[in-house]
């Protein structure tokens, strides 16, 4: 049997004053006609990564809006896991993919799974592509089946796109985060949709903070809360580019020799590769008394990215690949200052120039990282401007809308 997620409770009436009336409104009246509707989200983890940070929020929010929601993690095992980090790689470009064995692997924990599916449903959701094999198991467990996919599939490579393509297009609906992630072959299905992901701005991790919180909490953690702090917040992948990051942070140093380096990231559980890549960005780093790298093991969870990010004078997401980008809404939503990768979907959130900036290389990230360093007026309009960016179209409210909406369409 796959693993039921326990979940804590929360209230739509709480995101109000964010949110706005009219559209806490506007999904009530949406979730009316759909309540008592048995809706299964299948994840392949409970921790680490977006996913699981948006399930634990939008799970609670469908049950208070009446809709019978639930969520359940597969069966894996280390191998599988190794297999499904590469068809991670492989999907968002590399040129490494699958063996035979390796897919055989594959379609086999995903028949045992499908096989341990429990339960009649109204819609299952299924994320992302390590249980994407579920609906040709279990096909007759619901009545509606939605293939949630979380990466850019753009440019993939070819082989592991045409193996997936077929169950892809099993589904009653795909939805993905914008128009150009959809492989060609796809696009043309008519059960695509474009719903962007979101954060939780009542989560520890995205609460509103004082200063004096987030400048004791880092402190415990060797920062210097009267230096100048750069974070970058993700997991430690090369997509995330940590290294090129340093270097960002090197060139830095030539021109203010005091400001200070932080990468912080959680490592997964579906994330073996993970735990290499942090050892070789522990080694890049040389040592460097000023170069904070932390993970949950460091006892850094939620509340602690809260405190670094909260603190920081820029905040990084660098990224060379990315599926939306997350930790890019959480700084736009403390108001920081933000500098992205132009890439996947990091463009969506930074304006360049207006809600941010977005580069295309470590000397230009430096360049811009000196720029607002040199100018605290600038880094507060584009933290305003970020900020608003992120309350209109990136919070929860906004995603349980679109959720909601699609889940009635599927029921008509």
């Amino acid at each position: 049997m796959l693993q039921e997620i326990a979940l804590g409770q929360k209230s739509l009436a709480d995101y109000t004053h964010i949110a706005g009336k009219e559209t806490v409104e506007r999904i009530r009246e949406l979730a009316e006609p759909m309540k008592g509707h048995r809706v299964l989200h299948v994840s392949a983890t409970a921790f680490g990564g977006g996913v699981s940070e948006i399930l634990y929020t939008i799970v609670p929010l469908m049950r208070d809006i009446g809709i019978d929601a639930h969520w359940h993690v597969i069966f894996g095992k280390e191998e599988f896991y190794n297999a499904t980090k590469l068809l991670h790689n492989s999907l968002q470009g590399a040129e490494e993919t699958l063996s035979d064995s390796e897919w055989a692997l594959f379609d086999e924990i995903n028949a045992i799974n499908a096989e341990g599916l429990q339960g009649e449903w109204d819609t299952i959701i299924v994320h992302d592509p390590q249980p994407i094999g579920l609906r040709r198991g279990a096909e007759a467990k619901s009545r509606n089946w939605i293939w949630r996919c979380h990466i850019d599939l753009s440019e993939p490579n070819p082989a592991p796109i045409a193996r997936l393509q077929p169950m892809i297009e099993e589904y009653d609906a795909t939805v993905w985060h914008l128009p150009t992630y959809v492989p060609k072959g796809v696009d043309s299905h008519n059960g695509v949709r474009i719903i962007p992901p979101a954060i939780d701005p009542l989560s520890p991790k995205n609460m509103a903070f004082s200063p004096d919180d987030a400048a004791f909490v880092c402190k415990q953690f060797g920062i210097d809360v009267d230096r100048p702090l750069i974070t970058q917040v993700s997991r430690f992948d090369p997509w995330k580019d940590p290294m090129g990051v340093i270097d960002a942070y090197r060139d830095v140093t030539k021109e203010i020799p005091e400001a200070q380096l932080a990468l912080v990231g959680s490592m997964a559980t579906d994330d073996p590769e993970g735990w290499e890549f942090f050892q070789h960005t522990f080694e890049y780093a040389e040592a460097d008394p000023d170069i904070k790298i932390l993970n949950n093991l460091n006892n850094v969870g939620a509340i602690e990215v809260n405190a670094f990010q909260s603190q920081s004078d820029v905040c990084l997401q660098k990224s060379i690949r990315e599926g939306f980008g997350l930790t890019v809404t959480e700084a736009l939503w403390k108001g920081r200052p933000t500098i992205g990768g132009n890439v996947g979907g990091i463009p969506l959130q930074i304006s360049d120039g207006e809600t941010g900036f977005l580069v295309d290389s470590s000397e230009q990230c430096a360049e811009r990282c000196l720029e607002i360093l040199a100018d605290p007026e600038l880094g507060k309009r584009l933290g305003r401007a970020g900020k608003e960016h992120a309350r209109k179209e990136f919070l929860s409210p906004r995603l349980l809308r679109d959720w909601v909406e699609l889940l009635a369409e599927l029921d008509t």
